[in-house]
């Protein structure tokens, strides 16, 4: 089953926006989701993101290269030279590759890839069955 470009574009727009008041709102939100709500719904745009390039390979090979690009990315915030801490500086820069190396966010973008495959399975499920 091909993904629907349309439908990923409008929920990686809905995660962002909810990525982003995690940030915004915090002192709103309970403690636990100031803390790892973002990171959990960056690791989910990851996920949305790479479904809406690659809209043809399996769920788990989307998965895998979620996870992938995410751990990359965190493993990436151990270097620091002055090129790539500038750029972390800048808004979309610290949005997308962060600025510390943390374990917890590991965890974080695991939980997020696992939601969104659960939310992809459930579609092709529910699609599926409604035949």
């Amino acid at each position: 089953m091909r993904r629907n470009r349309i439908i990923y574009s409008l929920m990686i727009i809905l995660v962002m926006i909810m990525g982003l008041s995690t940030r915004r709102y915090t002192n709103l939100l309970s403690q636990i989701i100031s803390d790892y709500g973002g990171d959990v719904l960056w690791a989910l745009m990851v996920f949305l993101m790479m479904g809406f390039l690659f809209t043809k390979i399996k769920t788990l090979s989307v998965a895998l290269l979620s996870i992938i690009f995410s751990y990359l990315i965190e493993i990436s915030q151990l270097y620091h030279a002055p090129w790539i801490d500038a750029i972390r500086q800048t808004t979309l820069g610290g949005l997308v590759l962060g600025f510390g190396f943390l374990w917890s966010d590991l965890l974080c973008y695991l939980i997020g890839i696992i939601i969104g495959v659960s939310i992809e399975l459930s579609y092709k499920y529910l699609k599926y069955h409604q035949r």
